[in-house]
């Protein structure tokens, strides 16, 4: 099987991702993390990537494909969750394409909705402390002594430097200008199946579960009815 999670920057796609890959066996792929290893190991397509890096420019989509579509076959048996693409509707039409083309297809794409007031005040309120990483909120979670780390006692905190008002609106605005378009581009397909990125997390990593759940019964039993998947017509 072979998924997308989809959704806005904050919106906790790789605290579901890493939690989808340690309690179901997915193999998480990262087109980012799949570059820097060609690069490092100075392979001829890490070579060619790491001379279009080097001058500043983007690397081709069509290149991320190919060096896709190798992982994704080394990875044969698995289920895969794609992380980091695709980010635009070329690169979507790009991957059916390479997909296609493999005799392979993509199971669905799960899209983590958020508000994007909620999820700024979220963001923006976060703080870790510098000492043993125990991460905070101002309001949601803060330390019960003021100052004082809960977990070791610590009285330095640190924040990431982009999580300020400013910066989580302009990348949510680069998220719906970019990467939304490939909401109906996939709703199209029947392949889009939206969960409430504003629950818990534990409720999160639920409803995505019930949603692959319900692709595996599909899967497995061509005559399945689809209402029963929890697909954005058939509800949560």
């Amino acid at each position: 099987m072979i998924l997308i999670l989809l959704g806005p920057p904050g919106a906790g796609k790789g605290t579901q991702a890493e939690r989808l890959v340690a309690r179901s066996g997915f193999r998480q792929i990262s087109t980012g993390d799949m570059l820097r290893a060609e690069v490092a190991r100075g392979t001829p397509i890490g070579r060619e990537a790491k001379a279009i890096m080097d001058r500043g420019e983007l690397v081709p989509d069509a290149m991320i494909v190919r060096l896709l579509g190798d992982r994704i076959a080394a990875e044969s048996g698995h289920n895969v969750i794609l992380d980091g693409f695709p980010r635009t509707v070329p690169q979507a039409e790009a991957l059916d394409g390479m997909l296609s083309a493999r005799g392979l297809r993509l199971a669905g794409v799960i899209v983590i909705e958020v508000d994007d007031a909620k999820l700024t005040e979220r963001i923006v309120g976060r703080f870790t402390c510098a000492t043993c990483g125990a991460g905070y909120h101002e309001r949601f979670r803060p330390t019960r002594i003021p100052g004082v780390c809960d977990r070791c006692g610590g009285t330095e905190f640190i924040r990431r430097a982009d999580d300020t008002a400013q910066t989580v609106t302009a990348r949510l605005a680069a998220y719906h200008r970019q990467t939304a378009p490939l909401l109906p581009y996939y709703r199209r397909q029947g392949k889009l199946y939206p969960v409430d990125g504003m629950a818990d997390i534990d409720a999160v990593a639920a409803a995505i579960d019930r949603v692959i759940e319900g692709l595996e019964s599909a899967a497995g039993s061509p005559k399945c009815d689809r209402a029963r998947l929890t697909h954005p017509e058939a509800g949560l």
